[in-house]
């Protein structure tokens, strides 16, 4: 009877919550008037090398009248352009050749690789902060950071990928407090979209501020299966500072952990928890490993898949 009779809302976590959006709002608006112009890169085109030339001189064996001899003429040139040690160290360099990367200011350029990155993945889920691979980009300063997680939060395919994350949960009755039917769905979405708000704005704003390191997500792009997968999925505990440099993700793993602490402020009682803590802080870094993980494979699957150069 008790849960039957629970309203739409709890009052109290329902400012909370809306103080909690009304100042990531406040914030991501303080830099609404910057617009951030994209330079298209000048893109050089490398030629590679000859690696042989493709003729050698032979000396004529019948040149000198005066040999007497009968000893046959051996080639040890391994220069030439069919030696096979030759073709194989080739290859093996140019296997393990691995782009430098090119200076832009657009995080969805072109890669050397003629993949890349787009805002949007399908058109729908948010995709701001991942460069396509090998490009560098500039440092971002404190206004930036908090702009982009700004964008992630509010941006309209945000609203619908939480509505979409809020039927999951409710599909699965992961909080039976709330209900089911129309009601119901509307206090998961709200608090889906709280959560989301304090993640973008811990993890993609104020960490990597106070941390100095950049919130961004560089593809690979280039290598095994294998090699891109882990790598993706290790991004999770490894960042980059705001001068380039590989650090540990603060950002991350505190920042989740910190919006994890916060969420408690809107859930029932029963929910509040350092093992709900827990379980949610958890969540949020494989769920986070999972995303850089398809974003690393996004501009394949678009290329090779969808066709869309």
């Amino acid at each position: 009877m008790r849960l039957k009779s629970m309203p739409l809302y709890n009052l109290r976590q329902l400012r909370l919550t809306g103080l909690l959006r009304g100042t990531a709002l406040s914030i991501a608006l303080l830099g609404a008037t910057v617009t951030l112009h994209a330079q298209q890169p000048l893109l050089t085109s490398a030629i590679p090398p000859s690696s042989a030339t493709e003729s050698s001189s032979l000396h004529n064996l019948n040149d000198d009248a005066d040999t007497t001899h009968d000893t046959p003429a051996t080639i040890t040139n391994t220069d030439l352009p069919d030696d096979p040690s030759a073709l194989l160290d080739q290859q093996k360099q140019d296997s393990d050749l691995v782009p430098s990367p090119q200076k832009s200011t657009d995080p969805y350029a072109v890669s050397p690789n003629g993949d890349h990155q787009t805002k949007r993945v399908l058109g729908i889920v948010p995709n701001f902060r991942t460069v396509s691979a090998d490009i560098k980009l500039p440092p971002m300063s404190p206004k930036d950071k908090l702009i982009i997680a700004g964008k992630d939060t509010f941006d309209y395919s945000a609203l619908f990928v939480a509505g979409i994350q809020a039927g999951v949960a409710m599909n699965s009755k992961s909080y039976p407090e709330f209900h089911q039917g129309a009601a119901g769905y509307a206090r998961y979405y709200w608090h889906t979209l709280a959560d989301t708000t304090s993640e973008n704005f811990f993890v993609g704003g104020l960490g990597p501020i106070v941390f100095k390191q950049d919130n961004r997500f560089y593809t690979l792009g280039h290598g095994s299966f294998r090699k891109r997968s882990w790598y993706a999925i290790t991004r999770v505990v490894v960042s980059r500072k705001d001068d380039g440099d590989p650090t540990f993700n603060f950002s991350e793993v505190i920042g989740s952990g910190a919006s994890a602490g916060l969420s408690t402020l809107w859930y029932p009682k029963q929910y509040q928890t350092w093992t709900k803590v827990g379980q949610k802080w958890l969540t949020s870094d494989i769920i986070d490993g999972f995303n850089f993980w398809w974003k690393e494979w996004w501009p394949t699957a678009n290329k090779y898949v969808f066709h869309t150069h």
